[in-house]
């Protein structure tokens, strides 16, 4: 049976990720743009110099949302999809390509204000061979639970992240797999450290503090350190004395509870 309210613009009706995107739409209540093109996210050169426009399996432009289904040939070698004798404009074959574009969307969708979804096969009610079994009540349970924010941490990233490209900064891959948000704006780089709402508070400031120690191993004056946190944390974090995250090149960053940021000074 057709899944109601989605719209194929590239996908094959029948196709699981089809399937993946139907599901996603009657939990959101709002219909994707599928084989969706941002003029932001490009393929490299081709013939001539020009770039293709890469799309993305699925956009909900009232969640500010992409949602990526990227089944079994995105994360292990599979001859028939990758075809290794045969190169693509990106100087190497289909397979790598692939992980190139991949690591491209995971990067540049976030850095453009936008939350990025993977969802895989593992996440779902799937086969040995990644094929979905669709079982519907058992996948949309697991869709809900993928595509709903998992922690006030999520927010708190999502809101400062916005508020960093409206400031002209850049977010990028972090250099740390650790780090949880990294932006540069010309010759200046921020390593932050994001916490959400906690019952510990005092505890996990003393923790992010920890982590950013961890972190400071440029001496490069143009690095600065942020820790970002909700309200209930800030008397938490500002424990640490201000000539102390001074000489650390440590700011300290609000997020309220209704999405504004704003920088601690004292």
């Amino acid at each position: 049976m057709p899944v109601a309210g989605f719209r194929a613009m590239g996908a094959r009706d029948d196709s699981d990720e089809a399937y993946v995107v139907g599901l996603c739409n009657r939990i959101l209540g709002e219909d994707a743009s599928t084989q969706h093109k941002f003029d932001w996210l490009l393929g490299d050169p081709g013939m001539g110099g020009r770039c293709a426009k890469l799309p993305v399996d699925a956009y909900w432009s009232g969640h500010q949302l992409v949602v990526e289904y990227r089944e079994l040939q995105h994360d292990q070698p599979m001859p028939h999809f990758d075809k290794p004798d045969r190169l693509t404009v990106s100087g190497v074959h289909r397979g790598e390509q692939r992980a190139l574009y991949d690591a491209r969307r995971d990067t540049e969708i976030p850095a453009h204000g936008l939350r990025l979804v993977i969802v895989r096969p593992a996440d779902l009610d799937a086969d040995g061979r990644g094929r979905l079994r669709r079982s519907e009540e058992a996948d949309m349970a697991a869709l809900q639970k993928i595509l709903v924010r998992e922690s006030d941490e999520d927010r708190v990233t999502d809101t400062f992240r916005t508020w960093l490209l409206a400031q002209g900064w850049t977010p990028v891959k972090p250099t740390d797999r650790w780090t949880d948000l990294e932006a540069v704006r010309g010759t200046e780089r921020l390593i932050c450290e994001v916490k959400g709402s906690t019952s510990e508070k005092r505890i996990d400031a003393d923790i992010a503090y920890g982590q950013l120690l961890r972190r400071m191993t440029s001496q490069d004056p143009r690095i600065c350190y942020v820790l970002v946190v909700p309200s209930a944390s800030v008397s938490a974090v500002e424990r640490v004395p201000v000539h102390v995250r001074e000489l650390l090149r440590i700011a300290l960053y609000e997020v309220t509870d209704d999405d504004k940021v704003r920088r601690l000074v004292e």
